[in-house]
């Protein structure tokens, strides 16, 4: 057991010192470094640069399309000659064309398809930005994990020193014969379970760490150390904005909120889109043609050059075309009506993603409520652990305790420490909760 622990302690020297030998980093570099390479946030990001193009495409759809062709014939046989009539000979005929076509009215539906197509592209920076939200909220809790696991070691190590000067104090007073040697025994098996509990908190603390890692997307063999902020201080009077306050101001922040009003506009111009349908189309139309003939001759047999072909073969008009829909199905009236139960159901979404809101604004505001006073019992707790504990430790320097008493009373006040670092830790972090739905950037 004993060379068990000093592996591992060995173990956990060499981390601390690969650690140590890394630079540090706060919490804001953590939250800068988790934006730039989560992979969740990248694909976000893509999805917002998707829309982004399916805007500029929107727009660009307003604009005339213009097109050309060529074509390159080998004719054989019996063909049609240059003054309509047909001769059998072999030829080589090449043609050019131009045209270009713009749709002048279509029932709003450019105009509309625009406007969609710009509220689809603000959801998806809306949801960019909750992905950003959200990795940011999992970083400060990791990064406060880390805290609390490096404070329960701290309170593991004070335990541990205790323990070895009471080790040698009881150590004297057994060889003066004062007290039995069972005393110290027991004393020393305290001494190993502490150290195991040592061992255990600074186990946890690697994990944090590497929890840590995982969320920046960070091969741990990247290690680095945090700084510790001067943590806030944890008032008895401290007050909370109410819950349904929070929710007031966070319906008009949250970018989950915003996504979903986004998407419901985005459903509501699909239904003026699909109603469009229902109006002719005005399209305006040009074109442009010509051709060569390499066996094309005039009435007296002279071979027609390229030029003179060029003149006397081109053509080219212009010309509007309105087409008007009479019955096709009813196709449009089911796009219509499914267009418009996309509305009702977004509408409901919508309501949805308020009420997820207020449920959780309300289980934060709830949780640092209970948070608050757990550590201010724990306060109290701890300040009188201690009281008792340093009223134990004079009796059992005198005999007037044994070490079961005196390991239960040391035992107490470990606990209250470590439930009182958890409670302050868990109050910070609600509260940063609370000031996140409230609109107030997340700092340490």
């Amino acid at each position: 057991m004993k060379r068990l622990f000093q592996l591992t302690a060995l173990l956990v020297l060499i981390f601390s010192g690969a650690v140590n030998a890394q630079q540090s980093w706060d919490l804001q570099r953590c939250v800068d470094y988790a934006l730039e390479n989560n992979i969740r946030i990248q694909q976000q990001d893509i999805n917002s640069q998707y829309y982004e193009n399916e805007l500029q495409q929107a727009k660009n759809n307003r604009l005339p399309s213009v097109n050309g062709g060529l074509s390159n014939s080998f004719n054989f046989g019996r063909s049609l000659q240059y003054d309509n009539t047909y001769a059998n000979y072999n030829s080589n005929q090449t043609g050019g064309s131009l045209s270009a076509n713009m749709t002048l009215w279509n029932g709003f539906i450019l105009q509309k398809s625009i406007t969609k197509a710009d509220l689809d592209l603000k959801a998806a920076l809306a949801d960019l930005q909750k992905a950003k939200d959200d990795i940011s909220l999992y970083i400060v809790a990791a990064y406060l994990e880390i805290l609390f696991a490096e404070e329960l070691v701290q309170v593991a190590e004070a335990q541990t020193e205790v323990t070895k000067l009471q080790i040698e104090r009881t150590g004297k007073l057994v060889d003066a014969g004062s007290l039995a040697k069972g005393s110290l025994l027991e004393i020393e098996a305290q001494l190993a379970r502490e150290e195991l509990d040592l061992v255990n908190q600074q186990n946890s603390l690697q994990l944090a760490y590497l929890n840590l890692y995982q969320l920046l997307e960070l091969p741990s063999t990247e290690q680095f150390k945090i700084e510790k902020p001067v943590l806030p201080v944890v008032k008895a009077n401290g007050s909370l904005l109410n819950s349904m306050e929070v929710f007031r101001q966070a319906v008009n922040l949250r970018p989950e909120i915003k996504s979903a009003e986004y998407r419901l506009g985005s459903y509501q111009e699909q239904v003026a889109i699909a109603k469009g349908s229902l109006y002719p189309t005005l399209t305006f139309g040009a074109d442009y043609y010509n051709s060569y003939n390499n066996k094309y001759e005039d009435f007296n047999g002279d071979k027609i050059s390229l030029n003179d072909q060029l003149k006397n073969n081109e053509r080219y008009g212009l010309g509007v075309n309105l087409s008007i829909p009479i019955f096709n199905k009813g196709q449009v009236r089911t796009q219509i009506k499914n267009a418009e139960l996309q509305v009702i159901n977004q509408e409901y979404e919508l309501q949805n993603t308020k009420n997820v809101l207020r449920k959780d604004i309300e289980q934060a505001y709830t949780n640092a409520v209970a948070a608050l006073k757990k550590y201010m019992a724990s306060n109290k707790a701890v300040e009188s652990m201690q009281e008792a504990f340093r009223y134990t430790e004079e009796k059992f320097n005198v005999g007037m305790v044994n070490t079961v008493e005196y390991n239960q009373s040391k035992n107490n006040l470990t606990k209250a420490q470590s439930d009182l670092s958890q409670a302050k830790y868990d109050y910070i972090f609600r509260t940063k909760i609370l000031d996140f739905y409230n609109g107030i950037p997340i700092q340490l």
